[in-house]
């Protein structure tokens, strides 16, 4: 019931929400711990929605024969969202679309939730406060509601704000001792459904809604509720919204099922999870019933309560039946600052994760820059719109990283078949004229010009060397041509090529490159871009008399340089297993035999 509040409709679809829902979870779900139903997050973004499309009048009397209008209208959005929600998820699983959730990284997940709480705690200010404002939507709307708050303050109803201050001070200290002595407690201590029972009675005998204008929930309907349909019309206008609700449910559920799967020792199916939530809320919408995910707190009580299977979802929603057929209608003096101050309490999990930042910038600085980006965009901006930014910002720095990869040069550690980069390990040396490079990353498209240029720095590939060295190298050929011909004539073999190699080897020192290895072993994957430069470099290394080698290439990677016509530039018996293999190939090539046959791809 306090869920349906952030959803901005009657609580009693709050109880509608923890019924339908979980009854068709428990038949097609994986998650043996989750508990569905109503999310604060899921639920805010929904509220969104419906203010948007049907947003309160300033002048509007709950006891008005257009308060039942206004429900209706704002319920049927509210299903609209459900059930678009539970057709894209179908389409997903049809898809197998499921791998899509990896796309929210846990800091996301964590700074987007916190910053939701954020929202969540800032709406429900006026319902604590007993004022009457409108709801707002949009970019900045936490500070809109911040500042409308604070213009109205002289409007405070005090005895909606005891009611608050008195909820409060009981709710926090009795979770925190449930959070504190979990392990020792056999349940956890009822206090949210003690303190409706108690905050009901006082008001009934006390008619604090008549004598202090107390607003309270109101008429509870016994019973189910009858099908109907959603506002189909609604489409159009909430499309855009109900696919980042779907994947933040989406999200958030299998994240959740995957923490208490992996704590207990089982697995589950993501593409079976879009299944089970996609016919969760098709099914619901139909039974006015708003967009429903799994819930942190009682998928955290279901667990300490020693719920092993899904089965635990059918007596979770045999308690709501009792509720909605029985017990229901005796909710009608419920304060809905008491269902406020539940709310703000039931996100103490999502505040906390604050305490991670500290640990997070000690391993990642990257991670750490994810969570600030995502959780700023949220509170400064909006639920969905952070969302998506923090998202982007995610996806770009794995851009970064691939963008800008480190480029070293391995040395050989002596009686070893080992090669480490030699600016972390000082014990390693590098091998007599050849260069041995690892590069770690992919190379494609987005980050060839850097690998271009960090091989070219490492090489001394300068567009002035290879000019030189190719109008020297034409030069030497046309004066063997000359002086050759006579020797041709008289049967003595071509001498070009054994000349201009001794050009090479006249023009190099001893300490000049004469050989470049590559281990490819960090290299996942190339595409075409980077298979021609493979290519163009290749070429440029033959026109200054260095010879370029490859080791640890993987099949793919291997494959796509082939077809590339790499091997058109380059010797295929140049191509090794390792990179040990490769170096004494290289030392036999220059008249340095060892005792150790190298591998040669085949």
């Amino acid at each position: 019931m306090a869920f349906a509040l952030l959803t901005s409709v009657a609580p009693i679809f709050g109880l509608y929400t923890s019924f339908f829902p979980v009854v068709m979870y428990m038949i097609f779900g994986t998650g043996r711990h989750v508990s569905t139903g109503t999310f604060a997050v899921v639920s805010l973004m929904t509220g969104s929605v419906v203010e948007q499309l049907v947003p309160t009048p300033l002048a509007f009397n709950s006891s008005s024969s257009e308060a039942a209008d206004l429900e209706a209208q704002r319920i049927g959005v509210a299903s609209a969202v459900a059930l678009l929600s539970g057709i894209i998820m179908l389409c997903m699983f049809g898809l197998q679309l499921g791998f899509l959730s990896t796309y929210l990284s846990e800091p996301i997940v964590k700074a987007f939730t916190s910053a939701a709480a954020f929202h969540v705690t800032v709406s429900q200010l006026q319902s604590m406060l007993g004022l009457r404002l409108p709801r707002n939507t949009g970019s900045f709307s936490l500070f809109k509601t911040l500042a409308l708050v604070m213009e109205n303050l002289s409007h405070t109803n005090m005895a909606e704000l005891l009611i608050s201050v008195v909820c409060l001070a009981v709710l926090v200290p009795v979770k925190e001792v449930n959070t504190r002595y979990r392990h020792r407690l056999r349940t956890p201590i009822p206090v949210e459904i003690l303190m409706v029972i108690i905050a009901t009675c006082v008001t009934y005998f006390s008619s604090l809604d008549s004598s202090y204008n107390i607003e309270i929930v109101g008429h509870i309907p016994a019973g189910f509720p009858k099908p109907q349909l959603p506002a189909f019309h609604t489409f159009p206008a909430i499309a855009g919204d109900t696919i980042a609700i779907t994947f933040v449910g989406y999200a958030v559920s299998v994240s959740l099922a995957m923490i208490y799967a992996d704590k207990h020792g089982y697995s589950i199916h993501p593409n079976q999870e879009l299944l089970a939530h996609g016919i969760s809320n098709t099914v619901s919408s139909f039974f006015t019933c708003f967009p429903s995910s799994a819930t942190l707190a009682t998928t955290n009580i279901l667990e300490s309560a020693g719920g092993y299977t899904q089965l635990s979802g059918l007596f979770t929603s045999l308690v709501v039946l009792i509720v909605l057929l029985v017990i229901g209608p005796l909710f009608y003096f419920l304060p809905k600052a008491v269902l406020a101050c539940i709310n703000v309490t039931s996100l103490r999990q999502m505040f906390l994760q604050f305490q991670d930042l500290p640990e997070l910038w000690r391993i990642s600085k990257l991670d750490f820059m994810v969570w600030v980006i995502t959780w700023l965009s949220v509170v400064v901006l909006n639920v969905d719109l952070g969302l998506a930014i923090g998202v982007l910002f995610s996806m770009m720095t794995v851009i970064c990283r691939t963008q800008r990869a480190d480029c070293s040069v391995l040395g050989w550690a002596s009686n070893t078949e080992i090669y480490r980069p030699m600016e972390n390990h000082s014990k390693c040396y590098e091998v007599p004229g050849v260069k041995i490079l690892t590069y770690n990353g992919p190379i494609y498209y987005g980050n060839r010009s850097f690998f271009r240029e960090k091989m070219s720095r490492v090489l001394g590939l300068t567009p002035e060397k290879i000019r030189s060295r190719e109008k020297a190298k034409k030069a030497l050929e046309k004066r063997e041509r000359e002086a050759s011909v006579s020797s041709v004539e008289r049967g003595i073999a071509n001498t070009s090529f054994s000349s201009v190699n001794e050009f090479f080897e006249s023009e190099t020192s001893e300490k000049d490159v004469q050989a470049v290895l590559i281990d490819c072993s960090r290299v996942i994957f190339v595409d075409v871009a980077g298979a021609r430069l493979f290519t163009q470099m290749c070429t440029e290394c033959q026109k200054i008399g260095v010879h370029v080698y490859l080791a640890n290439c993987n099949e793919n990677v291997l494959k796509i340089l082939t077809s590339s016509g790499l091997m058109s530039h380059m010797n295929p018996q140049h191509i090794f297993v390792t990179v040990h293999d490769a170096v004494l190939y290289i030392q036999q090539q220059r008249e340095k035999p060892l005792e150790t046959n190298p591998t040669v791809w085949v």
